[in-house]
């Protein structure tokens, strides 16, 4: 695709298929007159892979050339189909620095920058006190608190903005301001983000050598092991300090890898370093002359894929809970032949929506990276609940023993500046097994107006950080549209009144209308949490039209998901290990005492019963 002056590009409207074309087409005008959810099953799963052909056509933007930052490797290196690098780069066949950490955000919408951040209105501060702050918990039902853990470890894997490097923070609240790209100077702002844009588990393994140098066990360079329990949580907290400066040009240190890190996190962190150890362990009894280089990194592809694997196929359908998406989202991964079939038969024929994206071919008409209003709706800070009782796993009965009761705040739970060890020291109180079930017994909060934390945390400089004013700030800071314009660049219709816009609520109506001077002012985070939700979801319409743009092209832009998915590089056993891999058999194999728990769950992103 062409570059413009700015950095950025539209998508304009790739070669499809007539079907393609026309099916698109129908969708849009089905989608617009009906709603997709209340069509019936065959005719709703045609409009969302016709509506997210469309988003494929128009909805994503090229950010133009990457531009590394300081320090990183030359962009010529050849990449290896047998590992995943470790800072993204070399993973994509046609250029190897797309994806790579310390490269741009992409875009799904047209950019509109605040033209003053600082003077742009009305004031985050009135925004959250009035329609965000939390009054009385609003749980979510149909999740449970393991679901949001998991939705937070799954982000640090995908965007972490870089910040810039200031002794007195100069942005609102007290934020230090986005690093722009200085590549490509203007007046648009460009982005980068510090981790790697691509499904690799970054999260867990680092984007830079530093951080995965520091996990890997003492007997790495036999085994390939990962540290586990506390030691690995002792390692996160040595590279978890909030008070000191993160992102371009620091050279003493790299970027904090595992921010906000609290109990929830802590123990997928956990699970899925013994994952890894587990998967070299088999790979070690199939291969004994392998080096633990080998092992490493062959186990670090199959538990990435075994997380992406997860992600689809059980939290997504937990988090858009409508027949119609738990259909889509699944033949995602295991095409419409469905799960059954591709177990007995492997893949029949190439159609991708038969087959599923892995094992298809890489397509990916615009270089592939993280958007900013993927990163936009991803803002889901009304998730955090502000207490949690914890639960004997045995008999469901409160932890009366833990110190301060049963219940605590969520603050009590996460890494502050005094305590970076807080979270161990919490799991080894409350113990892991126990930690597990209680937060499968936990209800997140609902996805809604008034709704955001009473949990704030602390700035370097001491001052409590009001996380719905910061979610205000960094969304008009990146420049993605405020709500009705970003419906519009959906081609989704936008709210003529606050009525519309509050999806019918005349008290959610009157409260934002005194908040905004206009219906198109209102931002898109407030329009996101006052929008219609289709049945079964715990996220808005429009948040979910770029759910289903990203999350298929996560997977097809990625070579070790499509052309590289296969036993040659995944080695048979690997295979089979993603192929039978679900959250509950990690929990299963990695903390036995689970099982009675398990016996009846079905999805354990959901409520456990009992």
């Amino acid at each position: 695709m062409a570059r413009g002056s700015s950095g950025y590009s539209g998508t304009g409207e790739p070669h499809r298929s007539l079907l393609t074309s026309a099916n698109a087409w129908l969708a849009e005008r089905l989608d617009a007159r009906f709603h997709w959810d209340r069509l019936p099953l065959a005719l709703g799963l045609l409009a969302l892979i016709g509506l997210r052909e469309r988003l494929r056509e128009r909805n994503l933007y090229d950010p133009g050339s990457p531009s590394w930052r300081d320090g990183a490797p030359a962009a010529g290196a050849p990449p290896s189909i047998l590992a995943r690098p470790v800072d993204g780069s070399g993973t994509h066949p046609s250029e190897p620095a797309i994806g790579a950490a310390g490269t741009r955000f992409g875009r799904n919408a047209p950019i509109v920058p605040e033209a003053d951040l600082a003077a742009s209105t009305p004031k985050p501060e009135d925004i959250s006190a009035a329609l965000l702050r939390r009054t009385t918990f609003q749980p979510a039902t149909s999740l449970n608190m393991l679901a949001a853990a998991w939705l937070q470890f799954e982000v640090h894997d995908w965007f972490s903005h870089e910040v810039e490097l200031e002794d007195v923070p100069s942005g609102p609240l007290g934020l230090s301001p986005f690093a722009r790209d200085a590549g490509e100077p203007g007046s648009v702002p460009v982005f980068l983000s510090s981790q790697t844009h691509w499904w690799d588990a970054s999260q867990l393994y680092g984007a830079n050598e530093h951080f995965a140098a520091a996990l890997r066990a003492g007997d790495w360079e036999s085994s390939g092991r990962l540290k586990v329990d506390d030691d690995l949580l002792d390692e996160i907290a040595r590279f978890v300090d909030p008070a000191a400066p993160v992102g371009r040009g620091r050279a003493a240190r790299p970027p904090e890898p595992v921010p906000n890190l609290w109990v929830g996190l802590a123990l997928f962190h956990v699970a899925f370093a013994r994952e890894h150890n587990a998967i070299c362990d088999r790979l070690r009894a199939a291969y004994p002359t392998w080096t633990g280089e080998r092992l490493y990194a062959q186990a670090r592809l199959v538990n990435a894929a075994v997380m992406a694997k997860i992600h689809t196929v059980e939290w997504t359908p937990a988090l858009i809970a409508h027949p119609t998406t738990v259909k889509a989202i699944k033949a995602t991964w295991w095409g419409l032949l469905g799960e059954r079939i591709h177990k007995r038969f492997g893949r029949v024929g190439n159609s991708e929506i038969l087959n599923g994206i892995p094992g298809s071919e890489v397509d990916d008409e615009v270089p592939y990276s993280i958007t900013e209003d993927f990163v936009a709706v991803y803002r889901l800070h009304p998730l955090i609940p502000d207490e949690v009782t914890f639960r004997h796993a045995d008999d469901g009965t409160p932890m009366e023993e833990i110190d301060g009761g049963a219940t605590l705040r969520f603050e009590q739970l996460a890494v502050t500046r005094e305590d970076h060890d807080r979270p161990r020291d919490r799991l080894r109180e409350i113990g892991v097994e126990n930690a597990w079930y209680s937060l499968a017994h936990a209800y997140p909060g609902s996805l809604t107006l008034h709704n955001h934390p009473n949990f704030r945390p602390r700035l370097p400089d001491g001052r409590e950080l009001d996380l719905g004013a910061a979610d205000i700030v960094r969304t008009r800071e990146c420049g993605v549209p405020r709500y009705c314009e970003f419906r519009r660049s959906l081609r989704m219709p936008a709210p003529t009144t606050f009525y519309a816009l509050a999806d019918g609520n005349a008290e959610h109506a009157r409260e934002i209308e005194q908040v905004y001077d206009s219906v198109e002012d209102v931002d898109l985070l407030v329009g996101l949490m006052a929008d219609r939700k289709p049945a079964g979801f715990a996220i808005s319409d429009t948040a979910f039209r770029v759910f289903l743009l990203m999350a298929a092209r996560r997977l097809r832009s990625d070579p070790f998901f499509t052309t590289n998915f296969n036993a040659s590089v995944y080695t048979p056993e690997g295979l089979e290990w993603i192929d039978g891999a679900t959250m509950a058999g990690i929990l299963r194999r990695q903390y036995p005492a689970l099982e009675p728990a398990l016996r009846k769950v079905g999805n354990p992103f959901q409520p456990w019963p009992g």
